[in-house]
């Protein structure tokens, strides 16, 4: 289902992207090209390895949508259902979300590994017993993974990690995903084996496509320290890679401001301002 967010974020005309100039734009679309090229062909130019001490603001240079029907999904929460209580920001994905074909919102993201962790802002505490859960889909719609969630202890930004007993993601191929807050039901319920819940979850939905990265690029990341790692990958266009390197740098150094500073660049680069400033949950 499509629903149109409550505000334009990034809007894509013929490949390139309004918020950065043309030169930009050609980078961005020959980074795709490079990331996806085949390993037996010739290496292209590397680029500079980022340092912490870069001057421009971390962001991510958007890849082009990928071939076939346009992915959609939804990043934010939508409005009040049910019992669900009017939350400003509401449930957020942590995604690019672009326009294109006009009127068509497009969440997704792209990754290099086989099980990608995925990134929500959540404004419902574990306090309000709503059940959750995260369901992953293969590009057939058919059922890869389903997992119920149990939510923060406070509001924040909280992940969903692919556990290995699933199957891998294959390169190419698109998967859909969800992320429902039932608020009409409460926890006891659940935990009492009652498993009806109310027919229209507040949700999030996405598209997440995994690519190969060259050798020329996958050697660059190697030789990287983590916080160079981050803006390579945002320069590749590989937003699970580089928000959760970034993320797991910040659970582990909590009062690095710098830290914070690349966070709230990276997030604002996709529009998420108002999400970019909430905390950064510890993992479960």
């Amino acid at each position: 289902m499509i629903s149109p967010p409550m505000k334009l974020v990034l809007a894509v005309t013929l490949g390139c992207f309004s918020f950065l100039d043309i030169a930009t734009c050609v980078v961005a679309q020959s980074s795709q090209q490079n990331v996806t090229k085949s390993s037996n062909s010739s290496s292209p130019k590397s680029k500079p390895l980022a340092t912490s001490s870069r001057k421009q603001p971390l962001r991510l240079v958007l890849p082009p949508l990928p071939p076939g029907q346009p992915p959609g999904g939804r990043r934010y929460g939508g409005a009040r259902r049910g019992q669900c209580p009017y939350a400003n920001p509401g449930l957020t994905a942590i995604v690019p979300l672009t326009e294109q074909p006009i009127s068509v919102m497009n969440v997704w993201g792209l990754t290099t590994v086989e099980r990608p962790t995925f990134w929500f802002y959540t404004p419902y505490g574990n306090d309000s017993t709503y059940p959750a859960n995260f369901v992953l889909l293969d590009e057939n719609s058919n059922p890869l993974y389903q997992r119920d969630i149990s939510l923060p202890s406070e509001p924040g930004v909280m992940s969903v990690s692919l556990p290995a007993n699933i199957p891998s993601l294959i390169v190419g191929k698109n998967y859909r995903w969800f992320l429902n807050v039932y608020c009409d039901r409460p926890l006891a319920e659940s935990l009492r084996g009652n498993n009806q819940k109310q027919q229209t979850p507040i949700y999030v939905e996405g598209v997440v496509q995994r690519v190969n990265l060259n050798q020329a690029i996958a050697q660059q990341i190697q030789q990287a320290q983590p916080r160079q790692q981050v803006a390579i990958y945002a320069s590749y266009g590989i937003w699970h890679e580089a928000l959760t390197t970034l993320a797991q740098l910040r659970q582990k150094n909590p009062q690095d401001t710098t830290l914070q500073q690349e966070w709230q660049d990276l997030l604002s680069s996709i529009g998420l301002d108002d999400i970019s400033t909430k905390p950064l949950l510890p993992k479960n």
